[in-house]
């Protein structure tokens, strides 16, 4: 038994100070105050000296540790996210691969899953195949630009049926229903997310009854249908506001990039905090710094001077969060475990509750990681 001492427990809706927590075969039995709950005689003990320890992060949309990607390189960005907290993440397979690319990488990180540096993989984000070519970095590469066609798709889910967590999708794109209806036939489970999408809120909202919960990366890559040049329109951000089932993916890097200060704000004030969720979107790309964001070290651009994802961890994302919105410890850490948890089926972690996956993350108030643990080890 594994007992960790002296913690500020951070739980759903309030923190436990001074608290015991007890670890058996990778799960939580017990916690409380150290008062109630005396660490028991011959344990391996571990002293959180004050700080608080929360559920490990979990990360549903990243493609990399910022500088390569997950499917080529799994074990390096792992252990990268896996440093920083990031107990369970979702590698993220964009629409720039055919095919054949596609059924290549699923194999390769199916493979990479059995290995121990490879462990919080926990599912893939399928971003594509089926965005609106439009939007995105490198689309000038989008080899998804012809019509919905099983012959081509159907490779892929049939390969990726059981890890695919999560199909991000354009609801526009003609016949989408014949894709979301294949991959529903082979995992009944699948989540959807609208993603780089200029759909009309009749076409996101037709999908919410096929299991379309999710916003990717919400405010960005969203197009916006006028109908007058004088008049905002109504689009995909506000519809992922306006739905409640919709959970909003937010990238918060620290200048406020990719989705403004006052927008995470009023994101909040709208959605609600439980239905908020943090990503990293990390991605590996090397184009030039372009003019206006000089000094920008957290976010990457493509060769045409496009935002091309991040270079965060959830951590920093935390911290950023909470200098942009005043949200606090409580609050991030639901953001960033609890809510993408629940959103994407895996009941089992998520948050510190007896029976739960005793993967914990201990952090100061800046959120600064020191020690995480995954699956009742220690791992960093």
């Amino acid at each position: 038994m594994l007992a960790i001492k002296n913690a500020v427990l951070v739980m759903r809706d309030h923190f436990i100070p001074d608290a015991t927590l007890l670890v058996e075969n990778g799960k939580i039995v017990a916690f409380d105050e150290e008062r109630f709950l005396p660490v028991p005689k011959d344990c391996e003990v571990i002293d959180a000296e004050g700080l608080y320890v929360g559920p490990g992060f979990v990360d549903i949309h990243t493609h990399s540790d910022g500088k390569v990607f997950l499917q080529d390189e799994p074990e390096s960005a792992c252990l990268h996210h896996l440093k920083h907290g990031t107990t369970t993440l979702f590698p993220a397979l964009y629409f720039n691969m055919n095919t054949e690319m596609y059924v290549e990488k699923i194999r390769l990180l199916r493979k990479a899953m059995k290995k121990k540096e490879c462990a919080n993989i926990g599912g893939l984000y399928m971003e594509g195949p089926y965005l609106n070519p439009k939007f995105g970095c490198e689309r000038e590469s989008n080899p998804w630009q012809g019509p919905v066609c099983s012959e081509r798709y159907m490779p892929i889910v049939e390969e990726a049926w059981d890890l695919a967590r999560v199909w991000a999708l354009a609801p526009e794109r003609e016949n989408i229903k014949e894709f979301v209806d294949a991959v529903r036939e082979k995992n009944p489970q699948a989540v959807f997310s609208v993603a780089h999408s200029e759909a009309a809120p009749s076409e996101i909202e037709a999908l919410i009854p096929y299991g379309l919960k999710i916003g990717t990366h919400h405010t960005n890559a969203t197009g916006d249908r006028v109908k007058y040049p004088e008049c905002r329109g109504v689009c995909v951000d506000e519809t992922v506001n306006y739905n409640h089932e919709i959970y909003a993916e937010l990238i918060c890097d620290s200048r406020g990039i990719h989705v403004d200060p006052y927008m995470l704000r009023l994101v909040r004030r709208i959605k609600g905090d439980d239905r908020i969720i943090l990503i990293s979107d990390a991605y590996a790309c090397d184009g030039p710094i372009p003019p206006g964001y000089e000094g920008v070290d957290d976010i990457n651009f493509d060769h045409a001077g496009e935002i091309a994802g991040s270079k965060l961890t959830l951590d920093i994302a935390c911290r950023n969060m909470i200098k942009h919105t005043g949200a606090s410890v409580v609050d991030v850490f639901k953001f960033a475990s609890y809510n993408p948890s629940r959103a994407t089926g895996l009941l089992d972690r998520g948050e510190i509750a007896v029976g739960k996956r005793a993967d914990l993350v201990f952090v100061d108030h800046r959120m600064k990681v020191s020690k995480v643990i995954m699956n009742g080890e220690a791992v960093v």
